[in-house]
C-alpha cells in the first residue's frame, strides 16, 4: 500500500483504467437490457457523466497530483492523505450508482463534487504560493469541474432540466481544454526528446502565435456552447479553434513519431481535437454530421486516446523505466483509434448500423483499457525499478 500511495499517478491511473473498463461495460449491458441500471435518469446520462467525472477525473487526478509538485517544487501528495483522496473519488462513484439508497440526491452531489473542489485546493496551493502563473488554469478548471458536476446532479435531481445537458457541455469542454493544454506542452516535447535522443535530423517546429491562441480559442468556444450550443457564435468558435490547432501540429515531426507507438499514439489523439471541433461547428450548419458524432470524436477520440497515451509515457517515466512500448501496449492504442472509429466515422458511412456499431465501439474501449491495466498495473503498484522514491 506505501508503493501503491507513493505518487498520485498510480492509484489514478489504476482507477482511471478500472472506471474505463467498468463504466463502458455496465453501460453496454444497461443498453442490452442485461445489466442493473443506476440510479440516474438514464444509462446515458450515466454513462456520460461517469466517462468524464469518473474516467477522466481520475486521469486529470493523477497527472496533475504527479506534476504540480515538479512544476512548482513543493511536497507531493502521499501517503494517507492520497489515500483518502482516492477513496474520495472512489465514493462518488458509489454515491452516484447507488444515490436512491441515500437519504438524499444531494448527499450523492456533495460526495462526488467534493473530489474536484478538493482537487482545487490539492493543486491550487502549492501553485499560487509558488506564483507558477503557467499553471494557474489548473486549479480553476478543477474547480470549474465541480460546478459543472453540481449542475448535473441538478438536471438528474429534476430541479433544472436543462442543468444536466449544459453541465455535460461544460465538463467535457473543460477536460478538452485540459487535453489540448498539457497535450500542446507534451507532444511537440516528447517528440523532440525522441528525436535528439536518436540523433534524427527532424526538427519539431512551433508555433507561437498558435501556441498563445489555442486555450483562449477553445475557452470561448466551451463559455458559448455552455451558454448557447448550435448557434452560429459557438459554431464560429469551434471553427476557428479547430483550424489554429490543425495549423499548431504541422510542425510536430509527425512522420518521425509515427516509428514509436508512444509518441505517434499522442499525436493522433492530439489531431482528434481539431478533428472534433470542426465536426461540432458544422454540425451547427449542416445535419449530414450530427452533433453526438462530433462530439465523440473530442470524448472517444482526443479525450480517451490523449489520456491512454499520457497514462501510459508518465507511468514508464515515473517508475524508473525507459521510454520503450511494452509489448502489447501498441495494440492498446490501435483498439482506442478503432473505438472512436467506430463512434465517429463509422455512422456516417453506414447509419443503419449504429447498434452495432455501439458494440463494437464499446469492446474495442473495453479492449484497450483491459491492456492497459493487464501491462500497467504491475508497474502502478511496484516500487521504482531504479530504487528512487515515488
Amino acid at each position: 500500500m506505501q508503493v501503491l500511495f507513493g505518487r498520485g499517478f498510480r492509484p489514478f491511473f489504476l482507477l482511471s483504467g478500472i472506471q474505463a473498463v467498468l463504466a463502458v461495460a455496465v453501460w453496454l449491458a444497461v443498453l442490452r437490457g442485461k445489466g442493473p441500471m443506476p440510479d440516474w435518469p438514464s444509462a446515458i446520462t450515466w454513462h456520460a457523466h461517469e466517462m468524464i467525472f469518473g474516467f477522466a477525473g481520475a486521469a486529470i487526478a493523477g497527472f496533475l497530483l504527479t506534476s504540480v509538485p515538479v512544476w512548482t517544487g513543493r511536497p507531493a501528495l502521499a501517503g494517507a492523505r492520497l489515500a483518502a483522496f482516492a477513496g474520495l473519488w472512489l465514493a462518488g462513484r458509489f454515491a452516484v450508482f447507488f444515490a436512491a439508497a441515500l437519504p438524499s440526491a444531494w448527499v450523492a452531489a456533495a460526495i462526488d463534487s467534493a473530489f474536484f473542489a478538493t482537487l482545487a485546493l490539492a493543486i491550487g496551493i502549492p501553485i499560487f504560493n509558488s506564483r507558477s502563473r503557467r499553471n494557474y488554469a489548473f486549479p480553476l478548471i478543477a474547480a470549474t469541474l465541480a460546478f459543472a458536476n453540481l449542475l448535473t446532479h441538478a438536471g438528474a435531481m429534476g430541479l433544472w432540466p436543462e442543468a444536466a445537458a449544459a453541465g455535460m457541455r461544460l465538463a467535457v469542454g473543460c477536460v478538452v481544454i485540459v487535453v489540448a493544454t498539457i497535450g500542446g506542452r507534451l507532444v511537440p516535447l516528447f517528440t523532440r526528446a525522441a528525436i535528439k535522443r536518436e540523433g534524427a535530423t527532424q526538427e519539431v517546429a512551433y508555433l507561437p502565435w498558435a501556441d498563445t491562441a489555442t486555450a483562449p480559442l477553445v475557452g470561448a468556444f466551451v463559455i458559448a456552447d455552455t451558454l448557447a450550443p448550435g448557434t452560429p457564435v459557438s459554431a464560429l468558435l469551434a471553427l476557428v479553434a479547430g483550424a489554429v490547432i490543425a495549423l499548431r501540429t504541422r510542425g510536430w515531426a509527425l512522420r518521425f513519431a509515427l516509428h514509436d507507438p508512444l509518441l505517434w499514439s499522442m499525436h493522433v489523439a492530439y489531431l482528434w481535437i481539431p478533428t472534433g471541433l470542426v465536426a461540432i461547428g458544422a454540425s451547427a450548419f449542416s445535419d449530414a454530421v450530427p452533433r453526438n458524432i462530433a462530439l465523440h470524436a473530442l470524448t472517444t477520440g482526443a479525450i480517451g486516446g490523449m489520456i491512454l497515451a499520457i497514462m501510459t509515457r508518465v507511468a514508464l517515466g515515473h517508475t524508473g523505466r525507459p521510454f520503450r512500448a511494452p509489448r502489447g501496449i501498441a495494440l492498446a492504442y490501435c483498439l482506442v483509434l478503432a473505438a472512436a472509429l467506430a463512434r465517429t466515422i463509422a455512422p456516417l458511412l453506414l447509419p443503419s448500423a449504429m447498434g452495432s456499431l455501439l458494440l463494437i465501439s464499446g469492446a474495442s474501449w473495453i479492449g484497450a483499457f483491459a491492456t492497459f491495466l493487464a501491462v500497467y498495473t504491475p508497474y502502478l503498484i511496484s516500487p521504482r525499478v531504479d530504487g528512487n522514491p515515488g
